[in-house]
């Protein structure tokens, strides 16, 4: 498939009444890992790409570095692939536009583009509406259906009164919904009581975070949920893995970390020859 019909492809799976499973990939390998485990579809983890390159979280990547990462990762597969672009590399609506035109260069077929600062500070609506709206129209002008997941830190962020963020939560979502976003992201809600609220309450497709409280996926898609994402998760357990195995070299002069149930690395040179 060429670019546009992955596009249409990956929209197409957020409306198929079935939960799409999208796992996070950080660079071309675990891109292919997942494409060989049988997904349909790939995200970029902007939090993982960022510890990958040896930065924290948090748009301390360069927009150029992150779109290069999308680009090796997109070229790497014949997946769909969804950009994590964070909260779009300025606050001007050119900002924003400019980086999904780089993400549309660099093979993806959407975005995620989030509400929050680096200073765990919200956006004014109105103007994540315009910016959304703005990105909506380049990829109109592209013709590509280029899939925009919304996404509003309400509840990763904890802000204001536990009692007020659902409503502010579906306010957001709802807004830019309106404004032509195709998918909706409220990160950080776990229970299964608000995620079915939040299905019944947003009037789009809705993405939950995977999480170690989050429900089975079987149980997510009997809910109505419509995508749902790992995130950083997988790249932290790597690095957790990692952790173990200099800990283990360090204090006990052992290999066990990476050599019990470790694939030879002609394994991994038949999964990565293509």
């Amino acid at each position: 498939m060429d670019q546009r019909a992955k596009a249409k492809r990956f929209l197409e799976l957020h409306t198929s009444g079935r939960l799409l499973v999208l796992p996070n990939a950080w660079d071309a390998g675990s891109a292919r890992i997942f494409e060989h485990a049988g997904f349909q579809a790939l995200g970029t983890t902007s939090a993982g790409v960022a510890l990958s390159l040896g930065y924290p979280d948090g748009e301390r990547v360069s927009r150029a570095e992150m779109l290069e990462v999308a680009r090796r990762i997109a070229s790497a597969v014949a997946l769909p692939v969804t950009a994590d672009l964070e909260a779009g590399y300025g606050a001007a609506v050119s900002d924003a536009v400019e980086t999904a035109r780089g993400a549309i260069s660099a093979g993806a077929v959407g975005m995620n583009f989030e509400d929050s600062t680096s200073d765990d500070r919200l956006v004014d609506v109105a103007a994540q509406v315009e910016r959304i709206r703005a990105i909506k129209k380049l990829a109109e002008a592209e013709k590509i259906a280029f899939v925009l997941n919304a996404r509003t830190d309400v509840f990763l962020l904890a802000i204001d009164e536990p009692e007020s963020r659902f409503d502010e939560a579906v306010r957001r979502a709802n807004a830019y919904r309106q404004a032509g976003a195709d998918c909706l992201f409220v990160p950080g809600v776990t229970d299964a009581e608000t995620i079915g609220r939040l299905v019944r309450a947003i009037t789009g497709p809705l993405n939950v975070l995977a999480g170690r409280d989050t429900p089975r996926i079987a149980e997510l898609e009997r809910l109505g949920v419509a995508r749902v994402s790992v995130g950083s998760g997988p790249m932290r357990a790597t690095l957790a893995l990692t952790q173990r195995i200099a800990q283990e070299l360090r204090e006990r002069g052992t290999y066990a970390g990476f050599t019990e149930n470790t694939p030879p690395l002609r394994d991994f040179n038949r999964l990565f020859d293509r």
